[in-house]
């Protein structure tokens, strides 16, 4: 169903003036929403890399976002042993020149939109859950639970092109009752 607030100026679909809404961050760095110094159930995240920049908002639930020119790199396997799972080790390994930098930058983005929309910054350690099998053959979309916190269902969308790698995970059942502010 359409949001039929979209299009509307942040403060206006807030129901504040400008001079009412603020930021806060919390424990970790994320920024959120305030209206008259409250946490709102709006979220927005932002990313930035190279030329190339991503602004996600939503109007409840924990968003995050992440943006990464694929380029080489001579550090690439010291990079994957830091970021990749297991499974994804492997898969990494099997693969040669730009396949493997693609690849890379797949996983790396994704998982750092989900370690931003859970909002604990890298006290969760991105080499200790895997992207969605599915997501890792091709598919755009997939669904992920993390392996210490499976009640919460998130969805992670692969946005990039050929030029930049980038992701968008939102939690997929948002509890209302919770805050970005955590």
């Amino acid at each position: 169903m359409p949001d039929p607030d979209a299009g509307l100026p942040c403060a206006e679909r807030l129901a504040c003036d400008g001079q009412q809404l603020t930021f806060g961050t919390s424990s970790y760095g994320k920024p959120f929403a305030q209206v008259d110094e409250m946490p709102n159930p709006i979220s927005f995240n932002v990313s930035h890399g190279g030329s190339h920049g991503l602004i996600a908002v939503a109007p409840h639930g924990r968003l995050g976002v992440d943006i990464e020119e694929r380029t080489s790199r001579d550090d690439l396997k010291s990079l994957s042993d830091a970021v990749l799972g297991p499974n994804e080790e492997r898969e990494f390994a099997l693969l040669r020149g730009n396949r493997r930098t693609h690849f890379f930058f797949r996983m790396w983005t994704m998982k750092e939109a989900l370690i931003k929309a859970l909002g604990v910054g890298f006290s969760q350690d991105p080499a200790k859950f895997e992207v969605p099998l599915a997501v890792r053959r091709g598919a755009k979309t997939g669904m992920h639970r993390f392996p210490n916190l499976p009640q919460t269902e998130w969805r992670v969308d692969d946005l990039g092109t050929g030029d930049f790698a980038a992701a968008v995970a939102i939690e997929a059942s948002p509890r209302r009752s919770q805050m970005s502010s955590e």
